[in-house]
């Protein structure tokens, strides 16, 4: 049986954890400039997958 392909564009958007995967945020990629310092502060944390999301995304990466 061949070895499943990791989805490349999904892997980049995602990191695995121990028990969850981390997302970023919306709206942080490009134009950060002309945003308040408020929302690129809290753009940088990033966030959890919701458990539905994460078990039809885990095959990808």
């Amino acid at each position: 049986m061949p070895k499943i392909k990791t989805h490349k564009g999904t892997a980049k958007v995602l990191t695995k954890r121990k028990n969850d995967c981390k997302i970023g945020k919306p709206g942080s990629r490009h134009n950060t400039g002309s945003k308040p310092t408020a929302v690129n502060r809290k753009n940088r944390k990033g966030s959890s997958l919701s458990k539905a999301d994460q078990n039809r995304l885990k095959n990808l990466i």
